[in-house]
């Protein structure tokens, strides 16, 4: 992999943009950037879920990669969903170079809990490094402490931690050598 484009879908809080591309950086060992901010796709939006499809908010992403030996990742401060499940922190297309995450539901005070900024952060990159992972044809794990993991709540992304299982290390080493 050549590069990490972090794209900002709608307002940000730049802080956890700047964590996120210094961190991807030293994880994934190349060069990450932060692009111009995209508007919102509203037309995503479904008013009966009051949440967007993850899955149009990536095809719009797709779109924006412009080199193969790059990814991009989308980061949104709105409730994303697929049609089977609840809610998604994310959603990658394995193919095709690109990944989104929500930040809504990483915040502590999305619950009713006292916000943690570092907390936040250290959620934002788990859930980034786990779609950058889909992106670079790595599946979910079944070691509950790898950063592959399927997180179904936010329990389960607060046990895994950052980094990737051996099995997975290997795997990502061979799809990035």
């Amino acid at each position: 992999m050549k590069a990490i484009c972090i794209i900002p879908v709608g307002e940000i809080d730049r802080g956890v943009v700047a964590h996120l591309q210094v961190t991807l950086k030293e994880i994934f060992r190349c060069e990450t950037s932060v692009w111009q901010e995209i508007p919102i796709p509203e037309d995503y939006f479904n008013s009966n879920r009051k949440q967007y499809h993850a899955t149009d908010v990536l095809r719009r992403l797709q779109n924006l990669r412009n080199d193969r030996k790059s990814r991009v990742i989308g980061v949104i401060d709105r409730d994303l969903y697929v049609p089977r499940l609840n809610f998604v922190f994310g959603e990658a297309g394995m193919y095709t170079g690109a990944a989104i995450i929500s930040l809504t539901r990483l915040r502590q005070e999305y619950y009713g809990m006292p916000g943690d900024i570092h907390l936040y952060y250290l959620r934002a990159l788990k859930e980034a490094v786990h779609e950058i992972g889909h992106t670079l044809l790595l599946d979910h794990c079944a070691d509950p402490c790898c950063i592959m993991h399927f997180s179904n709540s936010l329990n389960d992304t607060d046990k895994k931690g950052p980094g990737f299982c051996s099995r997975c290390r290997k795997k990502l080493d061979r799809h990035t050598a």
